[in-house]
């Protein structure tokens, strides 16, 4: 049922005076005697899975979940629809758990078939406590141990049939927590990597003010219908079996530029982890769009060219000029052996020039070698229009050939020789292609590389990354942090990514990620060209809220420095590939790049985070007990893939994983990366949850921060499921937001208040 603004209110009152009151509003008052769990054959919790209570019976599947949310400033209502399937051979009586927010009213619940009133209702914490201990003492599994410590609904008791459906519909409401300008909502929902049910979220906001922007760390999401105070969004179909909870942020517009802050605190380094997310005004409508783009379209014209990619590649530029505005400027550069070009500078796009530029792309004739540099040269040199974006658009399909060939000569043009400051977007078409080259071009100038496989469109991959160039809106960016008397500092924050900011065009938003030393408030200046006009902004954000339920947030930051680690030393490779008689040189041996080695091997064991460099951390016959093994194979897969593969499938799968992880915004749990044959890989036996990595061995699971000493890890103790010791360590960690440590299926050696304690999780294993 669609909800009113009026409707919305009324329900965020309600909430409010939940809050205060004790936490039971059932649909209907409950019946006099509330059926005991000892009645029901099975239970059924969305998030995680079914679980049968009888034994020898077969648990009832959850085959999908559809997850209607219904945001109005801080008044929730989220309505879950499951489908349920029972496998079984006789008729099963279940009951729904939902883990939900602290505050959630129940308002709706039903389902199929003839049973009692369906009635559900929110459980006191300390009952939602006694459920899951009863339920996880008769059915010994520590998944459930997931969702210790989090409030829950209960349902009453409902049929599912032998080989037969249920469908059940649950609704609650509750408040949102705000943070200044930062709506922030959360779906509780499983980090396992075993449970893969697909949830097909939908999620509608409405604001009593503008929307800067929607942001999820989590999930995948698609914005359907965008409206200043309106926005309709989903989980796209790719991302609806991902794990974890489902998070989203919103900004309600403040200024030109709102921003906030998400923190984490990691007293270990000094102070923690932050988030900042930016956004653009909602609605540029009526405001004159100043800054104006002047596009050079560069295309190799070289023997390889031949063909169905020549006639895509002039498909392309022509459907970019077409797709300037008006008063807009656009030149074309081709280049083979040598370097010709469609006017001597930039025009302005008319009809004659369009007409123009059409019949001197219909002349363009493959023959010849490959001349980067020159190429490169007289599109960076060309004279600039004040006032204008510069943007170079640079399509290339094989090595440079031709004149200077040098990677490091061809990097130290665009370095020194772009005087204007001009953006060049670079397309590899095609595996023949100097990757590392290609990314440090784009990476230089703000821009992105991007790479066009055997058999796809180059057409269509220009015209996607273009339209992403619509609108400039805020350009030439630089962030400065101040201190308390508003004077510059460097001591405040650090490691910030990424390093160089990019330009922002309509519709874009910022996520930057860093470390914060000490607990005084963050001061940001965030400088740049805002339509035309040189602009600044100015932020305030406190660090006390810094919480591990922030989780996201380093694990982030340690994707983006990885990537950013592995490109120095992929960089450093140009160096020996200029060098013949470096080609027996490890690269290691060099202080500078061992160090950088043995961090992305830290970063990834501490956060579990996999690439190609250090997937060997997933095999089971890698032992993670002795760090000096694994740091040598690190640096081994490092100096052949990293240093000397510039040229092929693996240099461009490699790209592929830089371009997506120096810019990442969203969660990993799968550790995808492509590998050297361009197929995106995952591993399920390295597992994040809560705020910890764990890797598995033999059916244990090691926690991250056990490895990296010199000898196996042993235990200082041993604790076995469902002892008292072991309900003790569950009410410890729930009260931290951890219980989910526990929940692994098989032993679990953790750090646990500091000492080094195995789980016996024997129904587990």
């Amino acid at each position: 049922m669609k909800h009113t603004p009026r409707h919305l209110a009324t329900l965020a009152v309600a909430a409010l005076l939940n809050l205060s009151a004790p936490a039971q509003s059932p649909v209907a008052p409950p019946p006099p005697t509330w059926p005991e769990l000892s009645s029901v054959s099975h239970v059924v919790v969305p998030q995680a899975r079914g679980f049968a209570l009888a034994p020898g019976r077969t648990p009832i599947l959850v085959d999908a979940v559809a997850a209607e949310v219904e945001l109005l400033d801080q008044a929730a209502r989220t309505t879950l629809d499951v489908l349920l399937t029972n496998p079984g051979t006789s008729r099963a009586e279940a009951v729904l758990l939902l883990p939900v927010p602290a505050g959630a009213v129940v308002s709706a619940f039903e389902f199929e078939g003839s049973a009692a009133e369906p009635t559900a209702r929110l459980l006191p914490r300390d009952e939602a406590r006694r459920t899951y201990d009863e339920i996880v003492a008769r059915v010994k599994d520590p998944a459930l141990l997931e969702f210790a410590g989090a409030n829950l609904v209960r349902s009453s008791v409902f049929p599912v049939e032998a080989g037969g459906r249920q469908r059940v519909r649950l609704t609650y409401e509750h408040l949102l927590p705000i943070d200044g300008g930062r709506v922030d909502y959360v779906l509780p929902r499983s980090e396992s990597l075993s449970t893969r049910v697909p949830w097909h979220v939908k999620v509608d906001v409405a604001s009593s003010a503008p929307i800067s922007m929607v942001y999820s760390p989590t999930h995948d999401v698609e914005v359907l219908r965008r409206e200043a105070k309106h926005l309709a969004l989903r989980v796209r179909p790719a991302a609806e079996a991902a794990p974890g909870p489902f998070r989203l942020s919103y900004l309600l517009e403040r200024d030109d530029v709102t921003a906030s802050l998400v923190a984490y605190p990691a007293p270990e380094i000094g102070g923690g982890y932050f988030l900042v997310m930016a956004g653009l005004p909602a609605t540029l409508e009526g405001r004159k769009h100043q800054l104006k783009r002047e596009v050079t379209i560069v295309l190799d014209r070289s023997g390889s060219m031949a063909g169905e990619k020549m006639d895509q590649a002039r498909a392309a530029a022509l459907q970019v000029i077409e797709g300037l505005a008006p008063g807009e400027a656009f030149n074309v550069i081709d280049y083979s052996s040598r370097v010709s070009k469609f006017a001597a500078q930039p025009v302005l796009k008319s009809r004659e020039e369009v007409l123009a530029a059409r019949a001197y792309l219909d002349t363009l004739r493959p023959t010849g070698g490959t001349n980067i540099h020159d190429a490169l040269l007289e599109a960076l040199r060309q004279p600039a229009r004040e006032g204008y974006l510069g943007i170079v658009l640079f399509l290339t399909d094989g090595l440079p050939t031709v004149g200077q060939t040098s990677e490091r000569s061809i990097e130290a043009l665009v370095h020194a020789g772009n005087v204007h400051g001009r953006r060049v977007f670079t397309f590899g078409v095609g595996l023949d292609v100097n990757a590392p080259l290609l990314d440090r071009l784009a990476d230089e100038t703000r821009a992105v590389a991007s790479y066009v496989l055997p058999g796809e469109d180059v057409e269509l991959s220009v015209a996607g990354v273009f339209e992403k160039l619509y609108g400039p809106v805020l350009s030439d960016l630089e962030l400065e942090t101040l201190d308390a008397s508003g004077q510059l500092t460097t001591r405040a924050v650090r490691e910030v990514l990424p390093a160089r900011l990019p330009d922002l065009y309509e519709g874009d938003q910022l996520v930057l990620l860093g470390q914060y030393l000490g607990e005084a408030p963050l001061r940001f200046r965030l400088k740049g060209d805002f339509l035309g006009t040189p602009r600044t902004f100015a932020f305030e954000f406190g660090v006390e809220g810094a919480s591990t339920r922030n989780a996201f947030v380093p694990r982030l930051w340690a994707g983006r420095k990885i990537a950013f680690l592995v490109d120095r030393i992929r960089q450093a490779g140009a160096e020996l590939g200029a060098n013949p008689i470096a080609v027996g040189t490890d690269l290691f041996t060099d202080p500078r790049y061992a160090e950088l080695a043995e961090e992305i091997l830290r970063l990834s064991t501490e956060f579990g985070i996999l690439s190609e460099y250090t997937s060997f951390l997933a095999t089971e016959g890698t032992d993670l007990g002795h760090w000096g093994g694994l740091l040598t194979a690190c640096n081994a897969e490092l100096d052949k893939r990293a240093v000397r593969l510039r040229v092929g499938a693996g240099a461009v799968s490699q790209s592929r994983n830089f371009n997506e992880k120096k810019a990442q915004t969203l969660l990993n749990y799968d550790n995808d990366f492509w590998d050297e044959q361009n197929r995106l890989v995952s591993t399920s036996n390295v597992q994040q949850i809560c705020d910890r990595a764990f890797f598995q061995r033999d059916g244990r699971w090691i926690d991250s921060r056990l490895i990296g000493g010199d000898g196996e890890v042993a235990p200082a103790e041993v604790v076995t499921f469902g002892s008292a010791e072991h309900t003790a360590m569950v009410d410890a960690l729930a009260s931290q937001g951890r219980s989910g440590l526990l929940s692994l299926s098989g032993d679990i050696l953790l750090d646990y208040q500091g000492r080094h304690v195995l789980v016996k999780n024997g129904a587990g294993e």
